[in-house]
């Protein structure tokens, strides 16, 4: 049980992923949340920094998916501006919504890495059904209401995670907030 909340990689910001790592693992595509991974939940913008990161790994030749559990327009919308495919409402951390994110980049799942800001959906949903996982700090400080709920909760599972050393050594801490 404990295992499932327990993700690969730990990063303090998407830019401290390193390109080389994901392709060492067999890596070929990344699924990304959307809200507080590559875009605050708040805003309708992205940053030009995280446009351009994303776009570098298109260049890099990783196939990409949105998966979130936001409604469908606001998805489309993003995925538009990379034209990638993307997963809405996908009720994470349910395997469903994974597997039709894997399968619209058209890969096995031992080929994929999914990236997210939360460990109760993003997290957890990947390694039920065993993808790499990469924790990454949210964007934003403001979120939706249940989310900030689930902030409490997950900072108290990586409490338990550290103490009983269900953490791996191997993840890459940038940030030892978390």
């Amino acid at each position: 049980m404990y295992n499932l909340l327990c993700p690969h990689m730990i990063l303090n910001s998407l830019h401290d992923l390193e390109y080389h790592q994901l392709k060492e693992l067999g890596i070929e595509g990344i699924i990304f949340d959307l809200d507080n991974t590559i875009i605050p939940w708040d805003q309708q913008q992205m940053s030009p920094e995280i446009i351009e990161w994303v776009n570098a790994l298109l260049k890099e030749g990783f196939k990409i998916c949105l998966l979130s559990n936001n409604m469908g327009k606001r998805v489309k919308d993003i995925a538009e501006i990379f034209n990638v495919p993307f997963v809405s409402r996908a009720y994470k951390p349910a395997k469903s919504g994974f597997r039709h994110a894997i399968a619209a980049m058209e890969l096995s799942q031992d080929q994929v890495a999914v990236i997210g800001d939360q460990l109760f959906t993003d997290i957890l949903g990947g390694n039920r059904i065993g993808l790499i996982t990469i924790w990454v700090r949210p964007l934003s400080a403001q979120e939706f209401i249940g989310t900030k709920v689930t902030r409490r909760l997950e900072r108290l599972a990586v409490r338990v995670l550290k103490a009983k050393g269900f953490i791996s050594k191997s993840a890459i801490i940038k940030n030892n907030n978390y």
